[in-house]
């Protein structure tokens, strides 16, 4: 890690091991497991098996014909004087735990890499904020087709051909990796019809949580409408767009609770009419190496140095309306990441 992170686990992991008979932190997986990326990011491909003692780092990695990298990991903490009890996260796989067990240790579920992951130092947010810009240009690519396409039959169309979800997906996907990141199966492309093809009238709602090269992911959705009548439709887009603006209050003034802050959300969409019926969505969660992570439920706290996704939407007789971006919270205030317009109307999309 970067930007003064390893230091900042390595102080989490220390006092973690402080607990009674507690002598190292032990993981296992690929190297795409969140865990392990986190932990030792320079481990890519393979498998690894990793510890920190309170001191140093053990890594045993994938070898052809070599020892399972658990198995070694466990011999060598041993081989070390090590004995008693390992800390581990809940999702450690099974037959790590049991190579563990196999050589005298107990194992013990630790959350604190998820919480020390729930902060963000600078090198993450920068790396946040590529993905978000890749995310932005594929929203902006959809607001483009749909602005500029033509009405046949009652359908929308791009040189003749009907524009549809399908094609607005792989349009979405083709900007974000020219943006230099990948769309890691996030995007998502959703209209209430009966078919894929786009009509003026529909709420086409995207869905975009493209991964940068180091692993981090944004998370961006917009609501568009090329031909919208008003009336709810328009009245449920300010009710999310103003729970936007009092979200982002709230976390100014003082750290809250994922609870208080989707709370917050929904009431303010509440005040535009909208009630038990309507089928109000609000959620809060960190984002990083992991499209969403903690902060996630209810009880966990947004502070400082924590990056959110903020998610509300209402679900419409003929649609529905959501708004997602990604929100920074500073020692002195928040910051929203680079994103289009929150406005329905797709040719303000191909601006901030």
């Amino acid at each position: 890690m970067t930007g003064g992170g390893e230091h900042h686990l390595e102080d989490a992991l220390t006092g973690a091991l402080e607990r009674p008979g507690a002598t190292a932190f032990v993981h296992a997986g690929s190297g795409r497991d969140p865990t392990i990326r986190y932990c030792r990011p320079s481990l890519e491909t393979g498998y690894h098996a990793i510890a920190f003692d309170g001191r140093e780092w053990h890594v045993r990695s994938t070898e052809v014909g070599s020892t399972h990298p658990a198995e070694a990991l466990a011999a060598q903490l041993a081989d070390d004087g090590l004995s008693g009890t390992v800390l581990t996260p809940a999702r450690i796989p099974h037959d790590a735990a049991l190579y563990l067990e196999d050589a005298g240790f107990s194992l013990a579920s630790s959350d604190v890499v998820d919480r020390t992951r729930a902060t963000k130092t600078d090198a993450e947010c920068g790396r946040i904020a590529t993905a978000q810009t890749a995310a932005t240009a594929g929203v902006r690519r959809a607001a483009s087709l749909l602005t500029n396409a033509t009405i046949v039959d009652g359908r929308l169309t791009i040189d003749g051909e009907t524009l549809t979800a399908p094609r607005l997906r792989t349009a979405i996907d083709e900007a974000v990796v020219s943006a230099g990141a990948l769309p890691a199966g996030n995007t998502a492309v959703s209209i209430d019809a009966r078919d894929d093809a786009i009509r003026p009238d529909d709420s086409v709602v995207l869905e975009v949580a493209p991964r940068e090269s180091g692993g981090y992911h944004g998370g961006l959705v917009r609501t568009f409408v090329v031909d919208s009548d008003g009336g709810r439709e328009r009245r449920a887009h300010v009710g999310v767009t103003h729970a936007f603006r009092s979200a982002a209050a709230l976390l100014t003034a003082d750290s809250q609770s994922v609870t208080a802050v989707e709370a917050d959300l929904e009431a303010e969409v509440r005040a535009f009419g909208f009630g038990d019926d309507d089928g109000i969505e609000t959620r809060v969660t960190g984002v990083g190496l992991e499209p969403r992570e903690r902060p996630s439920r209810g009880r966990h706290e947004v502070t400082p140095e924590t990056v959110v996704r903020l998610d509300a939407g209402v679900r419409l007789d003929d649609g529905r309306v959501h708004v997602a971006d990604l929100l920074e919270v500073g020692p002195d205030g928040v910051g929203w990441f680079e994103a289009p317009s929150r406005s329905l109307d797709p040719s303000t999309g191909l601006s901030k």
